[in-house]
């Protein structure tokens, strides 16, 4: 039978709260009629989770389970979890009850009837830390929405919906669960919208996520944004910024020598301190270029380089 809903749910030592989630997601779902499935990633946890996910799986036939060796991260547990998901909208959400399952009904609709290709969550009222969450948490969310231009309060809230032709046409790797909206926008997909869902306190376990999320998320955003515009053309960043560094250097440099012929510049220390900043110039500029030259053999050898999103075809 088709299947309307994939709920995707990566997890890591949260074996008290699955049940729980589970027989909320289930009432839910039965309670407007969707057919779904329910896919738990064990993200390699070493308490008893992958066990209390056998024990639903047999209780359930909505429930699906995959199993990491080991901890890979979010990113890779939502990346399986996407390969495997079979439902025409897919929703995200974490397995330890801060993500309301009865916010299920109006994630789908929002995709199945309003269009929406990615519909994000905003936890506009936290309970959090104000400290070591909350400002951070804005902070950083602001910065994402500069860099990226995608307007969103909560870029990192894990409950999100997705049309199926979204988390198949992504890849989500490292740490870039953090930026899935802007996966999503570099493959194409412009309408992202928000949802206000409500956030609740932790009721079992401790958060797995430190201060450290912070810098790698910043880094990880700026190599989106890098990867998705120049990544299948390198030649026009490194190309460009090596040729402009280069002519600098070059430009001040003949300056510099015809002043010293026209005896005009004395070559004190100050003037060698520039005439080298000058000639270092035209050796970063020269190995910019190089460096997108390379760039630009090695996208063209690629496996994927001809790898585009046709959205439709006709005859």
């Amino acid at each position: 039978m088709p299947v309307d809903i994939s709920i995707v749910v990566p997890l890591y030592n949260e074996e008290e709260s699955l049940p729980e989630l589970v027989d909320w997601i289930e009432r839910v779902c039965a309670e407007h009629g969707y057919a779904h499935e329910v896919i738990m990633v064990d993200d390699g946890s070493t308490d008893s989770s992958w066990n209390v996910v056998k024990q639903l799986s047999e209780e359930y036939t909505t429930v699906r389970g995959i199993k990491f060796q080991r901890n890979y991260g979010k990113s890779a547990a939502l990346n399986e979890g996407f390969k495997a998901a079979k439902g025409n909208v897919v929703i995200t959400m974490d397995a330890d009850l801060q993500d309301s399952p009865d916010e299920i009904p109006e994630l789908y609709r929002m995709i199945a009837v309003e269009g929406f290709d990615l519909v994000s969550g905003w936890k506009k009222v936290r309970h959090d830390n104000a400290l070591t969450k909350n400002l951070p948490s804005k902070l950083y969310n602001g910065v994402n929405r500069w860099i990226s231009g995608i307007k969103l309060h909560d870029m990192n809230c894990g409950l999100k919906s997705y049309n199926r032709k979204v988390v198949k046409s992504i890849e989500v790797y490292g740490e870039m669960h953090r930026f899935i909206p802007v996966l999503a926008k570099a493959a194409g997909f412009r309408k992202i919208g928000e949802k206000v869902v409500v956030h609740r306190a932790r009721k079992y376990g401790v958060s797995k996520f430190g201060w450290e999320r912070f810098i790698n998320g910043f880094l990880d955003l700026l190599s989106i944004q890098f990867i998705s515009r120049f990544g299948k053309k390198p030649m026009h960043f490194f190309g460009l910024l090596g040729t402009l560094t280069f002519l600098l250097g070059f430009v001040a440099t003949i300056y510099l020598l015809i002043g010293r012929i026209m005896g005009g510049v004395d070559f004190g220390l100050t003037s060698k301190v520039s005439f080298y900043l000058a000639m270092t110039a035209m050796v970063i500029g020269t190995q910019f270029f190089l460096a997108g030259f390379l760039g630009e053999l090695i996208s063209r050898n690629a496996a994927d380089r001809n790898h585009y999103l046709i959205e439709e075809t006709l005859k």
